[in-house]
């Protein structure tokens, strides 16, 4: 079902489909809460979380 979602499927589009992509048993991970200072330490600071180094 991927290869044929891929071959109709808009260029545009910024990624190609999955095998995963459409089993209906696949486990999706949760997603990771946090607040707004982790994005800041991240895109502003450019400190990772659970790294002790920037970058």
């Amino acid at each position: 079902m991927a290869l044929l979602a891929n071959c109709h499927r808009d260029p545009k589009r910024p990624r190609a489909f999955k095998p995963g992509d459409f089993d209906p048993f696949s486990r999706r991970s949760a997603p990771v809460k946090g607040d707004i200072s982790v994005l800041k330490d991240v895109f502003i600071d450019g400190k990772f979380p659970g790294k002790e180094c920037e970058v």
